[in-house]
């Protein structure tokens, strides 16, 4: 493998100029540099970015706490993610928690003694401590999705706007009994979601009918296909369904064909964080969809932006919330 030392000697040059040279620091003749970037190329040189990080004190790498990244929107925010940590010259390390508690601190540990500049996540709630705990020692944290902690910065969904809307919509649609599928309360985007719809429930004067999945966290599809059920002994007279996700949304479309219930028909349903896969299905799913790339994208800027900051003029405190939109497809 080629080294600093290698690319010198065939261009003629120092190492130091070399160094200049490459990493753009003080200025270096054309033609010189012309010389040096024609020996990288002959001797494939590829920078040892290790130890360059080590000796700038940056691995240009954000690591990554999510709770899932199979089969939900997470996937395509981590997309964005990458896509603009790319743009930047950073690396990301990824971590799934499956919304475990234990596993969201064993991350959080890992990557705070690893080599990572800034951390994004997508957190419980349950390790408030030692996340600012780990931003007080000089790493940057940006929440995602979840804003837990109002003193640190966040990038999140008009979760309240996607429950009240989309529960308003399917009551345009005639439906009168609407249940909703939800997640664990404890957690701000379902705690929000439920909010708006009760509201838009309230409005009408309507009943409420709420399942709160209980199953293995991450089990989504599950979820959905038991909770369904659940509405149905609840109420037999549920017309309309809302999802917190589109995993839950199939898992309830799965279980109204297994009772025979064409979807749609009887039963409307619709997921309340759509993105692309809801688009895919046989019978394609009606959701308010949340801007997923453009999320992993603004994120990644705002970890970025701390991470290369002067200390003295660190970027100010951001909660910044995108706009749900509805999607109609054939579902409702």
């Amino acid at each position: 493998m080629a080294t600093l030392k290698d690319v010198a000697r065939l261009a003629n040059v120092d190492v130091s100029t070399v160094s200049r040279a490459l990493n753009n620091v003080s200025y270096v003749h054309p033609d010189t540099k012309e010389k040096i970037l024609d020996a990288v190329q002959q001797l494939s040189y590829r920078p040892n970015l290790l130890a360059k990080g080590l000796r700038q004190g940056k691995s240009h790498t954000v690591g990554v706490v999510i709770p899932s990244i199979n089969l939900s929107v997470f996937g395509e925010i981590v997309q964005g993610i990458e896509i603009e940590a790319r743009r930047f010259g950073y690396g990301v390390m990824i971590c799934n928690t499956e919304d475990s508690p234990e596993s969201e601190e064993e991350c959080i540990q890992r990557l705070r003694n690893g080599f990572v500049d800034g951390i994004v996540i997508a957190s419980t709630g349950k390790h408030k401590r030692l996340i600012r705990d780990v931003k007080c020692n000089g790493i940057p944290v940006v929440q995602l999705v979840r804003k837990q902690d109002e003193t640190i910065s966040s990038i999140v969904a008009d979760y309240f706007k996607s429950g009240y809307e989309g529960t308003k919509y399917l009551i345009g649609k005639g439906c009168k009994q609407v249940g909703l599928i939800n997640g664990p309360m404890e957690i701000v985007p379902y705690k929000e979601r439920y909010r708006g719809y009760r509201k838009a429930i309230k409005e009408f004067g309507y009943e409420e009918h709420v399942v709160e999945s209980n199953v293995p966290k991450g089990d989504y599809f599950k979820g959905g296909y038991q909770g369904v059920a659940r509405l149905l002994e609840d109420c037999k007279e549920i017309d309309g369904v809302l999802t917190s996700v589109d995993m839950q949304g199939i898992g309830v479309i799965r279980a109204l064909k297994e009772r025979g219930i064409p979807v749609p028909g009887k039963i409307k349903v619709m997921s309340l964080t759509g993105h692309s896969i809801g688009g895919m299905l046989e019978t394609a799913m009606t959701s308010m969809e949340i801007p997923a790339v453009e999320m992993g994208r603004g994120v990644t800027q705002m970890v970025i932006e701390e991470i290369e900051a002067d200390p003295q003029h660190k970027p100010a405190l951001q909660h910044v919330v995108l706009k749900v939109s509805l999607v109609e497809r054939e579902t409702t």
